[in-house]
């Protein structure tokens, strides 16, 4: 069965179409109209080796707020529905990515219960023009929506670009684990017998 998903989803902020394939090739094709953002998606669909279509025009007169904040609630409704009843997943996930003077350690369980903890030294930096703290707003956006825990801790890192980069390299891998399916799995893996 294809694990796949299409999402639209127009406000007076945002309006945005997304898919996502599970088993992909790592393609990533669209734009958000914020050069930033879509580096990190083809990181994301590139190392978790996901195909994901995002086209995305947002109020970016205002801000990149709305447009990052949207495009993570789009990818994480897309990801729950993509996994459907999560029959024979591993669901928990996790990688420990470097890059260069920065690490980022990200662990992940698709349980169906949505939290973030985050520990990272982006602030308010900005990377070229975009706000580095919209990499927290994503990623709180990304986890509600697809209801998964998300645990991202940065413990070293000084240049903002590496750890973000980092960062969504790290979530690509946990992503991909998570997402796997294993023959060795029966049903749900949850001994509630539901996700």
């Amino acid at each position: 069965m294809a694990r796949n998903a299409q999402i639209n989803r127009k406000t007076t902020e945002t309006e945005i179409s997304l898919s996502l394939e599970l088993d992909g090739a790592g393609n990533f094709e669209g734009s958000t109209g914020i050069g930033f953002l879509d580096h990190m998606l083809q990181l994301l669909a590139k190392h978790g080796r996901f195909n994901l279509k995002v086209n995305a025009r947002g109020d970016l007169k205002v801000d990149d707020h709305h447009t990052v904040e949207d495009v993570g609630i789009c990818l994480g409704t897309a990801l729950r529905e993509a996994l459907g009843d999560k029959k024979g997943i591993l669901r928990f996930g996790d990688s420990s990515v470097p890059m260069q003077e920065s690490l980022a350690n990200v662990a992940i369980d698709l349980g169906g219960r949505p939290a973030l903890v985050y520990h990272s030294p982006l602030g308010h930096q900005k990377i070229g023009d975009f706000d580095a703290g919209l990499v927290q707003e994503f990623l709180e956006a990304l986890s509600t929506h697809a209801a998964m825990n998300l645990h991202v801790n940065v413990p070293y890192g000084s240049n903002t670009h590496h750890v973000a980069e980092a960062i969504f390299k790290a979530l690509a891998q946990a992503l991909s684990k998570a997402v796997e399916v294993d023959e060795r799995v029966r049903g749900v893996p949850s001994t509630k017998g539901i996700l």
